[in-house]
């Protein structure tokens, strides 16, 4: 037997990748299907977006109630939600829409938030290698605020309230939709109507050629074996401006497009060094936007999926609404 594949690149405990660029995904690949959920009263459903990738989409809309304002009665079919372009974490490997702990988060965050979520089941490495990801993010993102997507977009959603979000490798993709969508603008027909008002950032992975101060050796090296594995075309390694935003040559984060960002972090988490140096980077990069941090005191990366409902997690979930709410 080849060596080559046998010996392992990277570990990760949910997947062994190995130096040939094959794969073992032990975990993060169960589905759920869409449907009603009676904890949230969200009510989800599955729509593909380009036949010719397979991409799709998750889309969540909370129970539409029709309000009140001064004696009149405002229908369902008037009420208009906050549009959130929601991208999934994995090491951009494993993972999907349908995962059971990321489907009970998105039905928690639509509920809470009162969001029409639109989760972007977006191809996955190494069999499609990067930047597959990021492009067909961008398509996903472009179609969901194309204004005639879909019957609950185009009834339900706000595109002047637009929030673009992700968790783990989905943070690092919602960051790169925010610099694209403020360099080259959106390609949708209805562009001029979308206002991108927010970026939520949990845990986003960030990496660099040069360690930072405080960042563990060890991790940075895992994160260098992976993205070289899943990304041969990186420019520059770790310091590809979609890994290292404050690399050199990167594009400006003045350029952000949205007005509020909020980046999440985890104490234990070893992306931490990274987050808080993006989160200040934001801050003194001369954006006229308003950037806030929130950080989860004594829990790990990405722990608001998996241990769902306790306390930190429903204070991360409370920060996020907040911030949705405005």
């Amino acid at each position: 037997m080849d060596s080559a594949s046998t010996e392992i690149v990277v570990d990760a405990g949910c997947f062994r990748l190995y130096k040939d660029g094959h794969i073992d995904r032990l975990s993060g690949m169960d589905r759920v299907p869409a449907g009603f959920d009676a904890d949230t009263g969200v009510t989800s459903k599955d729509v593909v977006i380009d036949a010719a990738t397979g991409v799709s989409v998750r889309l969540f809309l909370p129970e539409v109630r029709a309000a009140d304002s001064g004696g009149d009665t405002i229908t369902a079919a008037a009420t208009k939600l906050p549009i959130a372009v929601f991208f999934h974490g994995g090491y951009f490997i494993v993972g999907s829409t349908g995962c059971p702990p990321h489907h009970r988060y998105m039905n928690s965050l639509a509920g809470n938030a009162r969001v029409l979520a639109v989760s972007v089941d977006y191809r996955l490495a190494p069999e499609h290698p990067l930047p597959a990801a990021y492009d067909d993010s961008w398509a996903a993102l472009n179609w969901a605020v194309s204004g005639a997507a879909d019957p609950w977009l185009s009834e339900h959603g706000d595109l002047g309230r637009v929030f673009l979000a992700g968790g783990s490798a989905g943070g690092n993709i919602a960051h790169n939709m925010a610099i694209a969508a403020g360099l080259t603008g959106l390609r949708a027909a209805a562009a001029a109507q979308v206002r991108i008002e927010g970026v939520i950032l949990l845990h986003p992975s960030f990496s660099g050629e040069v360690k930072l101060d405080t960042e563990a050796e060890e991790y940075r090296v895992s994160v260098q074996k992976r993205w070289a594995a899943i990304f041969p075309g990186a420019k520059g390694g770790l310091d590809d401006p979609r890994m290292n935003p404050m690399a050199a040559g990167a594009p400006s984060l003045r350029t952000l497009p949205c007005e509020r960002m909020l980046v999440c972090a985890a104490s234990e988490d070893p992306r931490r060094p990274r987050n808080w140096a993006y989160y200040e980077a934001v801050k003194s990069s001369g954006w006229g936007g308003d950037v806030e941090w929130f950080e989860s005191e004594g829990k790990g990366h990405g722990f608001f999926v998996q241990d769902y409902g306790s306390r930190e997690a429903v204070a991360l979930m409370e920060r996020v609404v907040g911030f949705i709410a405005g």
